[in-house]
């Protein structure tokens, strides 16, 4: 009686991590959008406005993990409206492509839902120069933090606050809104 309580244990404790060990989908292609503006001395000159674009991100992980580690590439197309920079023509168009690196915390007990932190690169561009550097391309260092949630097996939504051009550049927050699929 007692070898047979063992090895059902032992088969039960086997099947169950594999079943906690199921790893997520490693990727994801999302079309993304939201809304953007200027901070501080750049609220007047970058103005107010909306973005729209896509990402993909590189994050493998399996379900019985809390902590991961995610790439992910964006790009961004802005139309800002009210912007002091748009002395040309209204509103000012910018395109904005980011390359971070971060990591994903599972808050929970069940997976399928993320805390994400990610750092790294952008480059901005705009249709028109921008005071106080007058020129139209930007290069800087960038940051958000968002939520990924994954629904319907394949299916990824995410929510992100971005912040960008931190030094060098006209500084912009923006909150994105992404949906997608996640798979290898």
């Amino acid at each position: 009686m007692r070898a047979t309580a063992v090895v059902l244990g032992a088969a039960l404790a086997v099947a169950s991590a594999r079943a906690h060990a199921e790893p997520l989908p490693p990727g994801a292609l999302q079309v993304a959008g939201g809304g953007v503006s200027g901070v501080g001395v750049d609220a007047a000159r970058m103005g107010f406005g909306i973005e729209g674009g896509g990402q993909a991100a590189w994050q493998p992980m399996q379900t019985q993990q809390r902590v991961g580690w995610t790439v992910r590439w964006s790009t961004m197309f802005g139309r800002d409206y009210n912007a002091s920079a748009a002395r040309i023509s209204q509103p000012l168009l910018t395109v904005a492509g980011d390359l971070t690196v971060g990591v994903r915390v599972r808050p929970g007990v069940k997976p399928g839902r993320y805390v994400t932190l990610r750092g790294g690169f952008e480059l901005l561009r705009s249709d028109q120069v921008i005071p106080t550097q007058n020129v139209r391309d930007f290069a800087g260092p960038t940051a958000s933090i968002g939520i990924d949630q994954y629904f319907w097996g394949d299916g990824i939504f995410s929510v992100d606050v971005r912040y960008g051009m931190i030094v060098n550049g006209p500084t912009q927050v923006a909150l994105v809104l992404a949906v997608g699929l996640a798979g290898p």
